[in-house]
């Protein structure tokens, strides 16, 4: 079974049909027939009874579920929207058409395939903060935002965090219907929800369904993602939802819709949000420090089975078995130990390893939370305060952007996260063009690794470098977000 992430693009054109099934029974008569049969009897004829019909009432009872104000409170707040992505082709004289013309007068010839993808999106505060899929939204060159009542607006991307596929986007504006964020940890399996989003661009739909399972692992976010924890339903998820509100009957969100699980790469009957809390914390954290804050208990998990349960002294198998232990790690720190077995945190059952990394996933370094272990058949509470990546209780903030009068160039130095996934120890990205040479070249967003043979990660660096360079080409070398690595040459 393929995993689908649902953004919907131009490049795909989906056909939706619906067939209209009607019965029509007709007789004929001929002239003959016209004239009345008459039935000569012998016997005496039985009349059959006519039947009894029981009609059924479909009057809802008190139980039935009403999703009409989750539905009306709902499609007001969730968007649609559009982004449009220019590509270039990777040729020399296509990247450097502009550059080429500004230092020698060489006509460039730039062709740029654009590509139009669409998804939706759930307004989260008055004054247009709008949450979305990173999917949805990465390497857009233009974001553009549908409201329900067709009001179009240009919307600017605030940032966003690939490992959880999350993405915060801004549009101006007051007053606007947003939705509030509902506990996804006290959703229940069976629960009845609202999937509310664009599917196939038919702008505002709502399906509904049931919450199927929690904590589900469906590996598609890739290898560098911190955590992958979705609630599974099956109310009628397609492409266009990516990024669309999972709400449940009171009309609180519960979750932002990011994939479905198919053979066809349309619904087949299983779709999955990314959960309220970690998308309350990660927009929290983009909105604070510019970088979403990974916190760390420091154990390598393992999931239960009969025989770790019996090590362990358990009767019942459940849990996180405790593998290791990272030296020096919070867990260490706290006196939790190899062979332990972790039950809760914070008061909530962690019965799986997804279900511990979704725990924590809701924490920042500092943050303190109580644990509960079993060791050797005993129950025992121990209060972790959480680390970050490096061991310390630090936060990490996005670096502050700065102009480089030679190049006409805005840059900001890369996060911990962007180094990690491009595989780079460092580097500036070019984040605005304002004059020079690189002025319609097609740079921005490409990440300078190095200028002059020395590596660049911040301000001082580049104006070091260039300070040393005592020649007029100055090699430049970097690589943009998608891997391709450049280098090329500047005179000045």
């Amino acid at each position: 079974m393929m995993v689908k992430k649902m953004m919907m693009t131009t490049m795909m054109v989906a056909g939706v049909f619906v067939a209209l099934i009607g019965m029509a029974s007709c007789g004929s008569k001929s002239n003959n027939d016209a004239a009345e049969q008459i039935v000569e009897t012998t016997e005496v004829e039985q009349v059959q009874p006519m039947p009894q019909v029981h009609r059924a009432a479909f009057l809802p009872t008190e139980n039935t579920p009403d999703f009409v104000d989750a539905a009306e409170a709902s499609v007001n707040a969730v968007v649609h929207i559009k982004t449009t992505i220019v590509r270039k082709t990777t040729t020399y004289n296509d990247f450097f058409g502009a550059f080429l013309e500004h230092l020698y007068g060489i006509p460039g010839q730039t062709q740029n395939n654009t590509m139009v993808a669409y998804g939706s999106g759930v307004v989260l505060s008055p004054d247009g903060y709008i949450v979305t899929n990173n999917h949805v939204v990465e390497g857009a060159d233009a974001v553009e935002v549908t409201f329900n009542n067709k009001v179009i607006r240009e919307a600017t991307i605030v940032g966003t965090d690939p490992t959880s596929d999350l993405a915060l986007i801004k549009v101006e504006g007051g007053d606007l219907d947003y939705l509030v964020f509902g506990d996804s940890d006290k959703v229940k399996v069976g629960e009845w929800v609202l999937a509310v989003g664009n599917p196939f661009n038919l702008t505002s739909t709502v399906t509904a369904g049931i919450v199927s399972a929690k904590a589900r692992d469906i590996s598609i976010l890739g290898e560098g993602s911190n955590v992958e924890s979705f609630i599974q339903t099956d109310a009628a998820v397609n492409r266009g939802n990516s990024g669309g509100a999972l709400v449940n009957t009171r009309g609180e969100l519960i979750g932002i819709n990011a994939a479905i699980a198919s053979h066809t790469g349309s619904y087949e009957g299983y779709s999955f949000a990314i959960p309220s809390n970690i998308v309350r914390k990660v927009v929290d954290d983009l909105l604070m420090y510019g970088e979403t804050q990974r916190a760390y208990i420091g154990v390598n998990p393992k999931e239960m089975n009969a025989q770790l349960a019996e090590k362990a002294g358990m009767k019942d198998i459940k849990g996180v078995y405790v593998a290791g232990v990272t030296p020096n790690g919070a867990a260490e720190k706290a006196g939790i130990k190899q062979g332990d077995v972790l039950t809760r945190i914070n008061g909530n059952e962690v019965n799986t390893v997804t279900q511990l990394l979704e725990s924590v996933r809701q924490y920042r370094p500092g943050d303190e939370v109580m644990i509960q272990v079993v060791r050797n058949g005993h129950s025992e509470n121990y209060k972790v305060r959480l680390l970050n990546e490096t061991g310390s209780t630090d936060m990490v903030k996005r670096g502050e952007s700065f102009y480089n009068g030679t190049f006409g160039l805005v840059l900001q130095p890369i996060s911990q996260q962007d180094m990690k996934a491009l595989g780079i120890n460092g580097g500036l990205r070019i984040v605005e063009i304002r004059q020079g040479a690189f002025q319609g070249a097609g740079v921005e967003g490409f990440i300078i690794t190095s200028v002059a043979g020395k590596a660049v990660s911040s301000k001082t660096d580049l104006e070091n470098a260039l300070a040393g360079n005592r020649s007029r080409k100055t090699y430049i070398e970097g690589l943009y977000p998608n891997g391709m690595r450049m280098t090329f040459e500047y005179y000045n």
